[in-house]
């Protein structure tokens, strides 16, 4: 199945591939984002067991992928297993899709090192203060003033990304709905169209309940929301 993830008053959203697991080599496995055209696959086993994968690899966490597994699961309380831990979600049906929320897991947050940032800013092309938030695998959150015009230097990127270990660079606008873009090329997204786990750290990061939108410059507006108690998510549709 194909679901749009994370909508925007009914349109755009991530469109992620959600298939039956089943005894997929790694190459295989790789191979599903371009087959279905999608940036990420998951794979979803017995007893609400998750996997997730881009191009480059599997992830032990996804977002969006997960708000996507939920919306085909179908309404109702789960219980869902990935990367090593067990935690809840749940999906409802509201007008024009399915509100799917999940538990991301615990956040940690550190503040950026001189030289992290350096490297990560200058390929950014732009960046203001900037911490590491680690759910899963470490990304770098960048507040900057102009989101929609940043043009990331993606070569130097993911030079920067790949020899820090980050999983990507998050930049963000603060304000009464938040913008965002987050970039991924170490995993095989230069782009990701919404991310929903670095949204979750964001809401931990700064203690508050957040809606934050992504995927304008790509022409796929998404929408999250993040609480500082620990839920994320947004509506999906499932469409083929």
């Amino acid at each position: 199945m194909i679901v749009n993830a994370c909508l925007r008053n009914g349109r755009g959203g991530s469109p992620t591939a959600v298939l039956p697991d089943d005894d997929f080599s790694e190459s295989e496995r790789r191979a599903m984002p371009e087959r279905y055209g999608t940036s990420h696959v998951v794979f979803v086993g017995p007893r609400g067991s998750l996997r997730f994968f881009t191009s480059e690899g599997e992830l032990p966490g996804c977002g969006h992928g997960t708000v996507a597994a939920l919306a085909v699961l179908g309404g109702g309380e789960h219980t869902l297993r990935a990367g090593g831990r067990t935690f809840s979600g749940s999906a409802v049906e509201v007008p024009g899709g399915v509100e799917a929320v999940f538990d991301p897991g615990p956040v940690q947050v550190r503040p950026a090192t001189t030289a992290e940032r350096d490297a990560v800013v200058s390929a950014l092309g732009a960046g203001g203060s900037c911490v590491i938030a680690t759910l899963g695998r470490p990304r770098m959150l960048v507040e900057v003033t102009d989101v929609a015009g940043l043009a990331p230097d993606f070569r130097l990127l993911r030079a920067a990304t790949d020899s820090l270990g980050l999983l990507g660079c998050y930049a963000y606008r603060a304000g009464e709905r938040f913008a965002a873009r987050m970039f991924a090329p170490s995993i095989g997204v230069p782009e990701d169209i919404a991310n929903a786990n670095s949204t979750a750290c964001l809401a931990a990061h700064l203690g508050a309940d957040i809606t934050v939108d992504m995927g304008d410059s790509l022409g796929r507006p998404a929408t999250i929301v993040a609480t500082a108690a620990g839920r994320v998510g947004g509506i999906a549709v499932v469409t083929a």
